[in-house]
């Protein structure tokens, strides 16, 4: 364990100095969907051909609407942004320009925003020969962030100028057929303060200094689109359609088998790419991974059966690889889901209090401990906090080990083996206060009946059917709902569950990645905060004027609390108060019970040791590219 946790560290400092040098779903960690379990390989592997699994059929590979890793890593070998991740000559995690000349330092104006000008390179083109330009940038950009598109990850622009105005929003005084409070954006034509000065000028105004701006300029929602090409809804459905300009382009799209893809003659580092082909295998069995993988037909898998990683590890020291990743699995809440008993005449504000209590100690029914050596068995870290191991504070320290305010343990609660049996004592005791509870089975006995929904995959349902052995040893039913991968996203978006299986990894080196998918109009809000009934729930108190702000909340929405302290995150040049206030952050997130940690992730995969030159960075994305096949 110690070994594997040192490694997980090495590799978050290398991540962070890389972005010092100037992480996402998952993005939700991406499991592989159905592919016919003998399905062979369609081109033998040789100097020029790859065949790897990294998950299944992809949800979206539309650079502005994917929203997993297994969608970030395609989306990477298919466009070329502004910047990219790479390695440098001593195998050390950078980002570099990668469609511009040169990543420049933004010039500070006297309002405070920041502006940067970029050039793009010459000889750029799109994947049908056509020029990229300035344009297409601003063009996707805006499409992005636009509350039009709605897409997952529009957030990530707030960022830059211009993105405030474009949500600014009003009531109608009309309500929808729920009725629920209708409102209309006030400037639906805003745009992004993003400028094509001519084809190969883009100038960029920030809302103010951003750390982690270059970073963001290697995010695929920051990849490019052209205009002419996305109007059809489809056109990131069928290799047909799909134009792009990174170092590949697709060649075929047999849904739910294989994505093809072939090296793109017009990219404009064409001669750097040493793969040919890939043939991307979409699958969720991992024993079919596995077979495909010990036979040779397959050189990369990116899952394994979990009661084969013992085996695995010791017959395969070299090719099983456990590397670090900065994420966090979780089990996540619908907030809207009614778990007070029937007869409870609790309402209001201390009916929602009582929720949150009642989430939390359900969260101290499980043990960590046996999720990370029984099931996971790869060196994950049992987990007391969301932000993930990885990230740091000003000062160097972990983020997740000054989270939370006890003396006694990190985070916030005690996750060591010992702890388990008082932290379960606790959490039934707890419960007490609003269950019946017979003193004879040691059950509750008029718990609702929850739904545990999760998507397929062996270790998510080994891990839900501990979730659900534990809830059931003290009276809660716990019915599995079991969907394949796109649909499972989609089911858990829009809140059809009760708890669900969830992970995060990160998709820049700033803890406020992990905290600002939470707002009420993030497409990443799983867990509906600010949504639906929740919109109006009025219990949330916020008080930054220790920290020199304006702000003092009492018995506010989410909105007008977390979103706005979210916003203040952003916009705050002080690191000091920044690190703070994400801190403050996490405490609301944790306080509301809706989010349970089980551990921090390792990256686990199998990698054929004919093959050289391949890399991931801690966001779990792969790069085979510039690989080699002996």
């Amino acid at each position: 364990m110690k070994k594997i946790l040192a490694l997980i560290l090495a590799l978050c400092m290398v991540f962070a100095l890389a972005a010092c040098g100037e992480k996402p779903a998952e993005t939700p960690s991406a499991p592989p969907s159905d592919t016919p379990a003998d399905a062979p390989a369609d081109a033998p592997a040789g100097p020029g051909v790859l065949n790897v699994c990294i998950a299944s059929e992809p949800d979206s590979i539309d650079p502005a609407l994917n929203s997993a890793v297994d969608g970030a890593t395609l989306t990477s070998h298919l466009f070329q942004g502004l910047a990219t991740w790479s390695q440098d000559k001593d195998g050390k995690l950078v980002i570099v320009p990668a469609a511009v000349e040169e990543l420049v330092e933004g010039v500070q104006n006297e309002d405070g925003t920041v502006t940067y000008t970029y050039t793009l390179r010459d000889g750029l083109k799109w994947s049908d020969g056509k020029p990229v330009t300035a344009g297409d940038f601003v063009f996707a950009w805006n499409r992005a962030a636009s509350p039009q598109l709605a897409a997952d990850y529009s957030y990530m622009f707030e960022v830059i100028d211009g993105y405030a105005k474009m949500w600014e929003s009003k009531p109608t005084g009309e309500k929808d057929a729920e009725g629920k409070e209708v409102e209309e954006f006030v400037n639906p034509d805003a745009k992004l303060n993003v400028t094509a000065v001519d084809d190969k000028t883009l100038e960029v105004v920030l809302a103010n200094p951003v750390a982690y701006w270059n970073e963001l300029l290697a995010f695929p929602a920051y990849f490019p689109v052209r205009e002419d090409v996305v109007e059809s809804a489809a056109w990131a459905t069928d290799a047909g359609t799909y134009i792009c300009n990174g170092p590949y382009k697709m060649a075929k799209w047999d849904h739910n088998s294989i994505i093809t893809l072939e090296k793109n003659p017009d990219f404009v580092d064409a001669d750097s790419i040493t793969i040919d082909t890939i043939n991307f295998y979409l699958s969720n069995d991992s024993n079919n991974m596995l077979t495909n993988f010990k036979n040779g037909d397959w050189q990369l898998i990116d899952d394994v059966p979990t009661n084969e990683i013992a085996t695995l590890k010791q017959d395969y020291p070299d090719e099983f690889v456990v590397a670090g990743q900065i994420g966090t699995y979780y089990v996540c809440w619908n907030i809207n889901e009614e778990i007070l008993p029937a007869d409870c005449k609790l309402t209001g504000a201390e009916a929602e209090a009582a929720k949150a209590e009642i989430r939390k100690a359900i969260g101290l029914l499980l043990d960590r401990n046996y999720i990370v050596e029984e099931i996971g068995q790869a060196g994950q870290v049992p987990a007391s906090s969301f932000v993930a191991m990885g990230m740091t504070n000003p000062d160097g320290s972990q983020f997740y080990e000054t989270a939370g305010d006890s003396k006694d343990y990190v985070g916030y609660y005690d996750v060591s083996a010992d702890a388990f049996e008082n932290n379960f004592n606790k959490a039934v005791e707890i419960l007490k206060k609003y269950y019946s509870f017979d003193e004879a089975t040691m059950k509750f006995t008029n718990f609702p009946t929850l739904s545990y929904l999760y998507n397929t995959n062996d270790s998510h349902k080994a891990i839900g059917e501990y979730v659900q052995s534990a809830l059931a040893g003290v009276g809660i039913t716990v019915n599995m709902e079991n969907q394949e991968w796109n649909t499972f996203l989609n089911t858990r978006k829009s809140g059809g569950y009760s708890m669900a299986r969830n992970g995060w990894v990160a998709d820049y080196n700033d803890p406020i990645c992990f905290l600002d998918m939470w707002i009420s109009n993030s497409g990443n809000n799983d867990i509906q905060f600010g949504k639906d009934e929740h919109q109006s729930v009025n219990i949330y108190n916020l008080d930054l004027t220790d920290l020199g702000f304006d702000v003092k909340v009492e018995n506010g929405t989410w909105a007008e609390t977390y979103d706005v302290l979210i916003s203040l995150i952003k916009g705050c040049t002080d690191n000091e108060v920044r690190y703070e206030l994400m801190h403050r952050a996490e405490d609301m997130l944790m306080d509301t019970g809706c989010i349970v940690p089980l551990y921090f992730y390792t990256d686990i995969y199998m990698l054929d040791d004919s093959v050289q030159g391949f890399f991931s960075n801690p966001l779990g994305y792969k790069y085979f590219m510039h690989c080699t096949v002996q």
